[in-house]
């Protein structure tokens, strides 16, 4: 068994004991005893067929966040109250470095004390009862702004919860607040959103990624203990590599976007945050699933993703004998930064030495992904943001003529990114240009497509740089929208194909005061959610001489 010199996660919470047989039991589903090995082969879908019916435990804490409010909810340890409070004290201390979030809710305190009395009185409690969820502030939120992080949406409060927030709350959480993000999820740093720019928790004089980058470093600085985003072109996993914590980007219909301010209809997705890989897979349990009110939701059955983790005292030698893994060879090339190359091939090794076959893959129309990206995200969204003029969404401005309204409305509501992509995407769409560009870039995604289709038959996962350089300083790339854009190419590709695409923290690279972390990318067929947590847990499990505390909190 690979050596365990320390967790490679830190909690804020007290160290654990072995969670008790009635808390276990949430979680805890059928869980095949055949070697971590077998669940993890090229024909792991034949598992779930041959599961025992015993229930076998999933890890145990100290790297779990959700599992230790549980825990402490259970054994009456410590009181809603008491860890809402803890997480609302951390936030209002480093909330003014970090700025992670736009509104913070007012009822935090009142749901956690309504949840104690639920605990007193003997009630069944939820899944996630008593974990404070961060929010993106593009999904939507009844009894909190929701602005897409855009002036022209200042103030708005919906009508409904999305989808996604919904069923979290029914399984018990608490939306803790809303989240700061580049200005309807277009940009790579968090420097877009309409009202502030928030600060990397392992060096505050960086940027956490984007769009979801408020997101992520709540996460990161512990701010709530998981975290909604959302992932167009890369907008989970790219910060959650720059901040050092768990991303997951679905397939594409595996969460209801239902509630999700639209930015580019067929590529986005809801993500979601965590610092472990069990966090993410207990959420992504609470909110997958069809949804009547989007018609793009699959109805696939969700898997128990959570009581699929295989613990370490289950391991063998070698955990992942016989999984092909595909090294994406363009993405180990010329522009990506030296430190993230080595970091990346430190991870691969690792894999290696638990039993993964490593190749290199080449995926040729990777490079073609970024341009054909641009283009089909910025005519979506030139389409999707027609609806904010000032009459039927987004705040008005006064004027004598109904195109002077329009007008005048957009031009203060929306900041420069929205506006250039807007003009992009009608460019694009316009009937001189149509078939140059928005048709072309299609067939692009076709080929794209089929690339990650015949890679992904001749291996079970296929790994990459996140990102293709750590956190970079906040406002070093403003000025150069194409660098910015390029940070993006190591992602886009994952989005014009649907797949699902994990990221985990796996290294260090120099900067800031401790270092910067580095994430590694870990992609899978459509569905195959289940199948890319195993791996990342038992890589999570094993991963030496990493701790990823960002020195804010440390």
């Amino acid at each position: 068994m690979p050596c365990l010199i320390q967790s490679p996660r830190f909690l804020l919470s007290h160290c654990l004991s072995p969670l008790p047989p009635n808390a276990r039991a949430v979680f805890c589903g059928r869980l095949s005893h055949r070697s971590a090995a077998a669940a993890l082969s090229s024909d792991a879908q034949t598992i779930a067929s041959n599961q025992s019916s015993s229930c076998a435990p999933l890890p145990p804490p100290p790297s779990s966040e959700i599992l230790s409010v549980r825990e402490s909810l259970l054994s009456r340890r410590r009181t809603a109250a008491e860890i809402a409070e803890e997480y609302l004290d951390r936030l209002r201390r480093t909330e003014p470095q970090i700025r992670s979030f736009l509104h913070v809710s007012e009822t935090v305190m009142r749901e956690a004390e309504d949840l104690d009395r639920l605990v007193e009185s003997g009630a069944e409690l939820g899944p996630l009862a008593g974990v404070l969820i961060g929010v993106k502030d593009n999904i939507c939120t009844v009894d909190m702004p929701s602005t897409g992080g855009s002036r022209i949406l200042e103030g708005y409060r919906p009508a409904f919860d999305a989808t996604a927030v919904r069923k979290l709350k029914e399984a018990g959480a608490i939306v803790i607040g809303k989240t700061n993000l580049d200005e309807f999820g277009m940009g790579s740093t968090t420097e877009g959103s309409g009202f502030q720019v928030t600060a990397n928790p392992w060096d505050v004089s960086r940027v956490p990624g984007g769009s979801s980058g408020g997101s992520a470093a709540a996460v990161s600085a512990r701010q709530c203990a998981v975290s909604l985003g959302s992932d167009t072109g890369g907008s989970v996993r790219q910060p959650a590599s720059f901040c050092g914590v768990v991303g997951l980007k679905p397939t594409y219909g595996r969460i209801s976007r239902f509630g999700l301010m639209s930015y580019a209809s067929s590529l986005d997705v809801i993500g979601c945050f965590g610092s472990s890989i069990i966090d993410a897979a207990i959420i992504l349990n609470a909110v997958a699933g069809h949804d009547r009110f989007d018609a793009t939701s699959s109805m696939n059955e969700v898997p128990d993703y959570a009581s699929c983790l295989i613990s370490i005292d289950q391991f063998d030698s070698k955990p992942l004998k016989g999984l092909r893994i595909g090294m994406i060879t363009e993405t180990m090339g010329d522009g990506v930064d030296m430190g993230v190359v080595s970091s990346i091939k430190a991870a691969a090794l690792h894999l290696e030495e638990l039993g993964a076959v490593l190749t290199e893959v080449s995926l040729p129309s990777f490079s073609l992904g970024l341009p054909a990206y641009y283009i089909l995200a910025s005519s979506e969204a030139s389409s999707n943001l027609s609806r904010y003029d000032g009459v039927r969404y987004g705040n008005q401005v006064a004027a004598d003529e109904l195109i002077s309204l329009y007008g005048d409305s957009r031009a203060i509501g929306f900041g420069p990114e929205v506006k250039m992509r807007i003009l992009m995407g009608t460019y694009a769409l316009s009937a001189g240009y149509y078939e140059a560009y928005y048709k072309r870039a299609q067939q692009v995604r076709t080929l794209v497509r089929k690339s990650f289709k015949d890679a992904l038959e001749t291996n079970d996962i296929l790994i990459s740089p996140a990102a293709p350089s750590p956190a970079f300083r906040i406002g070093e790339k403003v000025n150069d929208p194409l660098a910015m854009y390029a940070g993006d190419i190591m992602t886009v590709n994952v989005n014009l194909a649907g797949v699902p695409a994990l990221v985990v923290p796996c290294g260090f690279v120099e900067g800031g005061i401790v270092g910067l972390p580095v994430g590694l990318q870990m992609i899978g067929t459509s569905f195959s959610e289940e199948k890319l947590l195993r791996v990342g847990h038992i890589f999570e499990q094993t991963l030496q001489n990493h701790r990823f505390v960002p020195p804010l909190l440390a």
